[in-house]
């Protein structure tokens, strides 16, 4: 995968910019979905909603998000089938939530979070697979509760 999107509102902007220009940097084709300038700042709902949209019709496959904390991009973000987006605040966190929950959109902190973690961050959670180094009961035990969440969500989406 070398084509994410990435959005964020006024508070996470510079955060946004130095991630796109690493992921760039790294031969990622990186689509700005805004805020995309500080000048003319999208709200986190908007921006949110507009990225999670098309995580959940499959034109991306990952994304990131990044608000003053990460949680309100992440609450609507999360509105939308298919899309699984976790708030972190460290690597360790950006690989579990891939590894154990198969997050598809990363939720970032512009308040919180260093340029350097950030970069690290999305690094981890790009390059981390759903169930990757767990032993063999519990990746057993996610792909099952991942079938369990999907059919949760096709009766809330039918």
């Amino acid at each position: 995968m070398k084509k994410i999107i990435i959005g964020s509102d006024k508070s996470g902007f510079p955060l946004k910019e130095a991630i796109k220009a690493h992921l760039t940097q790294l031969g990622y084709e990186v689509t700005d979905g805004g805020t995309l300038n500080e000048e003319e700042p999208k709200p986190y709902f908007e921006v949110a909603s507009a990225v999670a949209k098309r995580v959940s019709e499959g034109e991306f496959e990952r994304a990131v998000l990044i608000c003053g904390t990460g949680m309100g991009v992440s609450i609507v973000a999360n509105k939308y089938k298919g899309v699984y987006a976790a708030v972190c605040e460290n690597t360790y966190a950006a690989e579990k939530a891939r590894a154990i929950n198969d997050a598809n959109i990363l939720c970032l902190g512009g308040w919180l979070t260093a340029e350097f973690v950030g970069c690290a961050m999305v690094d981890t959670f790009l390059n981390t697979e759903f169930t990757q180094n767990l032993e063999e009961w519990r990746a057993k035990n996610l792909r099952n509760a991942r079938i369990q969440v999907k059919n949760i969500e096709d009766e809330i989406y039918k």
